[in-house]
């Protein structure tokens, strides 16, 4: 399995996507604006997506992604792209997006009967099997309901991604059970902002120190979720933490082999 990072910023700007993976070329993990750099036959080639949460930069390509391979999955004959989430996220985005003020429903486009989006709901602790690959959902403690995810790669251990999460110490109790691989972890505020990482429940360098802790051994760990502008500030901050794990910054077009 690959693991292709479309984007990872925690905002745009030139050369910043928001979040999102490609898992080999079928599955989405978050769907933010970096799906957009994908040719239009590999957004037609995407069967699954998994949602962290509602937030925007989570989301927003979703309906767009929809609205884009609609006719070409239709022509292709082609099933509905299963779009997972936790029931709160799915209702979230039928309320709020598929609503056909802010944008048309796809999950009844273009026949109720065959639409090109099917919502279905996850919950923290599912083991979900998606062609093939296996992957946990994992908790995360966000200011809406929130989850991350975990790949088992097998013999070459696990990819855990903690979507946007405050301090969690239930991932912590589950991830002393698997052997992780890489940890892709957030980091959205410097410790100047410290404050703001805590009402908004992000992590802050500080704060992904007490994290990390908690993390046995010594780990690939990528730091996603950084604003724009803010990179050289935030990884300098990590960069005095003196973890024993291997910290560096996630990059846009970053491949790695699971």
């Amino acid at each position: 399995m690959n693991l292709h990072v479309l984007g990872c910023s925690g905002a745009i700007a030139a050369g910043c996507k928001t979040t999102a993976f490609l898992l080999d070329d079928d599955v989405l993990i978050d769907a933010g604006t970096g799906v957009g750099d994908l040719a239009l036959e590999a957004l037609a080639r995407v069967d699954h997506i998994l949602i962290s949460h509602s937030h925007l930069d989570h989301v927003l390509s979703i309906g767009l992604l929809a609205d884009s391979v609609m006719r070409l999955r239709k022509a292709q004959n082609r099933p509905a792209i299963q779009v997972r989430a936790l029931p709160q996220t799915l209702a979230a985005l039928r309320e709020h997006i598929f609503n056909g003020v802010i944008w048309p429903d796809f999950t009844r486009l273009p026949s109720a009967e065959n639409p090109v989006l099917e919502l279905l709901p996850i919950a923290i602790g599912d083991v979900l099997d998606l062609a093939g690959k296996r992957i946990e959902v994992l908790s995360a403690q966000h200011t809406v309901p929130a989850v991350g995810f975990a790949v088992d790669g097998g013999s070459a251990g696990w990819w855990v991604y903690t979507g946007d999460t405050g301090p969690n110490p239930a991932l912590w109790r589950r991830l002393k059970d698997m052997q992780v691989a890489h940890l892709v972890i957030e980091t959205a505020f410097s410790d100047e902002e410290r404050q703001l990482a805590r009402i908004s429940r992000h992590l802050c360098p500080t704060a992904l120190g007490n994290e990390l802790a908690q993390l046995s051994g010594s780990v690939d760990v990528h730091i996603t979720h950084i604003k724009p502008g803010e990179m050289e500030a935030v990884m300098a901050e990590i960069g005095k933490l003196g973890t024993p794990h291997r910290m560096q910054a996630l990059v846009a077009g970053q491949v790695m082999n699971l």
